[in-house]
This record gives structure tokens, sequence and C-alpha cells, in this order.
């Protein structure tokens, strides 16, 4: 069955969500909707009718199986509500919410209306992931003893001057871990489960007349699964992003993931294993004056349909979305 999509939010990651659906054989982009208009936008999605509101996209009739939201953090909440009281599937770009109560509320909406929530986490699609992911389901490495997470990226007036004034704004940004971050903190709790015994330490370097928040943090914490983690962040890295990298640190050996999106395997020696040859990485989204996460949102736009056509469970679901916000919310708090 060919799907249906109508997209929310028509910037960066709006227009790789669009560029997804088109290509796709069994999708059809039937709308696109921002509060700027086409021209603003510079798009042309061969023809698609472009509305400026969410309301004015109802009340032209137009059907659609599935929303993709991809607009400012802070309106993910409302506008996903709004798609499930009118019983469509919703797609939410991370981060799901920016709170817990509101994530919850999506989720209650949606088993009420017997709609999917698909949340969108695209650096489980990379090599590397899925290839850490298999070896510790393996027991390859044995016990997990220590786990480091480092994100040291670049997010300077380039970025927070050009993209219009949600960027920074606390109430629809969320803060570092939410915008730029959130995918780093799902990659730790999707290979290793929950955290507990948070300790964090914030600072805001460079940023002071940018945004509402912290630049850059240090978080320590225990593994409820046992072993114990941390994760070094920080966006006032200067002139381009240095890297994102995880180390582990386990019974029978260590490995290292880095490179500027946690792309490429740096380091494996494992007791009695060979390291097998990787598919390459997708680059980096490519903005411009910075960078992003890897070009996964193909697989991400792959399983709603798989799933919607009854083949595929959702790869990244509304628990594990709402899981993320609350670890974030967790460590702000702490």
């Amino acid at each position: 069955m060919r799907i249906k999509f109508a997209l929310i939010g028509c910037g960066h990651i709006g227009k790789r969500h669009a560029e997804m659906i088109m290509r796709h054989p069994d999708a059809q982009l039937v709308a696109t909707i921002d509060s700027k208009s086409k021209a603003d936008l510079n798009i042309d999605f061969d023809q698609v009718p472009h509305f400026m509101s969410i309301k004015e996209f109802w009340n032209s009739g137009i059907e659609t199986d599935v929303v993709n939201i991809a607009s400012p953090n802070g309106l993910h909440t409302a506008q996903a509500l709004d798609c499930l009281d009118h019983k469509k599937h919703v797609v939410i770009e991370k981060p799901i919410a920016l709170s817990k109560a509101d994530a919850e509320a999506v989720i209650y909406k949606a088993l009420h209306v017997h709609r999917q929530v698909f949340c969108v986490m695209q650096n489980r699609y990379s090599p590397p992931s899925v290839w850490i992911k298999d070896l510790i389901e393996s027991g390859k490495l044995g016990k997990i003893y220590l786990v480091q997470t480092s994100c040291y990226w670049n997010r300077d007036e380039r970025y927070y001057t050009g993209n219009g004034t949600w960027h920074g704004n606390k109430e629809l940004d969320g803060g570092t871990l939410f915008t730029q971050f959130s995918h780093f903190i799902d990659i730790l709790y999707w290979l290793f489960g929950d955290i507990t015994n948070i300790t964090s330490k914030f600072n805001d370097f460079n940023h002071g007349n940018l945004t509402d928040f912290e630049d850059s943090g240090m978080v320590h914490f225990d593994f409820v699964d046992g072993g114990m983690g941390c994760l070094n962040y920080s966006t006032s890295i200067w002139n381009k992003n240095l890297e994102s990298s995880m180390t582990i640190i386990a019974e029978n050996g260590s490995v290292k993931i880095g490179g500027q999106y946690m792309n490429v395997v740096e380091y494996c020696h494992i007791k009695d294993y060979e390291m097998p040859d990787l598919a390459p990485t997708n680059p980096g989204n490519d903005y411009g004056a910075y960078k992003g996460s890897a070009q996964n949102h193909n697989f991400i736009i792959d399983n709603v349909i798989d799933v919607l056509n009854n083949r595929a469970s959702i790869t990244t679901n509304a628990m594990e979305g709402l899981k993320v916000v609350e670890i974030i919310q967790r460590i702000y708090q702490s």
C-alpha cells in the first residue's frame, strides 16, 4: 500500500524528510506545512500543496496517513496531539517532547486513538551502531565496566543567527542535550539500558549572548544493569565539529567508535574476536556553516512504510523516545 505523508516544518531536517518521502516508491508527499511561504523557504517539491498553518491543511480535506513533525522542538507535543486527534500516525523528529509529562501525553493519546508514534533516532542505523549493538548482545564483550561518551561540536553565531529565532530559545529549543546530543543519549540507552546515580556539572563558556542554556556539560552515572559511564559534551568547539565518540571498557576487551558522528571504529581489541568489515556510513547532514548527524532518514521512512504495511516493527518506538526525554530531564535536574 502506498503511504501518504504530510510534513510540518520545512527547515533543514524537514527538507530531508521531504526528499526521502519523494524518493520512496511506496510513499507520496501530499502536503507541506510551515508558517513561512514556499518562496521564503526556497522549496518547490514537485508542485506539492503548501499550507501556512495546520488548520489550513485540515480544512483542505487532503487525505494523509502520516504527518511528519520536523518543527521546533517546543512545538512537537501540541502538533503531535493535534495530528493524533485527527487520527493520523505521526513521525516526530527528536526529541519527542521537552518533558516526560508531555511525552506521556502523546503516548496516551496515540494509544487512545490506535495510531503509531515513530521517533526519529537515525544514528541507530549507522553501521558502527548496528555492529556494536550486535556485539554487546552476543555477550562477546562480557561484563561492561566503563563507557565514556564524548560529543564535541561547533555551534556558534552562524548556527544561532542563521536559523530564525528558535535555536537557543529555552522554550522552543530545550537545551543542548535535547537539540544536539539526544541521539547519543539514545544510543547509550539502546546499548546499555537505563542509568542511575547521576551527577552533572554545566557551564556556558561562550554562548551567553546566543542561548538561554549551557553549552557544555560533564555527566557521570551508573548503569542500572551494571558498570558506570560518563557523557562529556560541548558546543563551544571553535569553527567545526571535533568528534562524537564512545569508548567501551569491558571484561573481554575494549572498543572505541569515533569520528565526527560516531561513524568510525577506531579501536577494537576483543578476546577471540576478529573485527568484520563494515558497510560505509552515510555522511553527516551538511548545513553549510555546521554539520549534524548521519543522513539516515531514508531508513526512518522505510520503517514507517514497512510498519504500516505490517512488514516490520517500529525501530524507535514512543516509549524509547519518552525514555530519552526522561533521561535528559533527570540529567538537567541532577
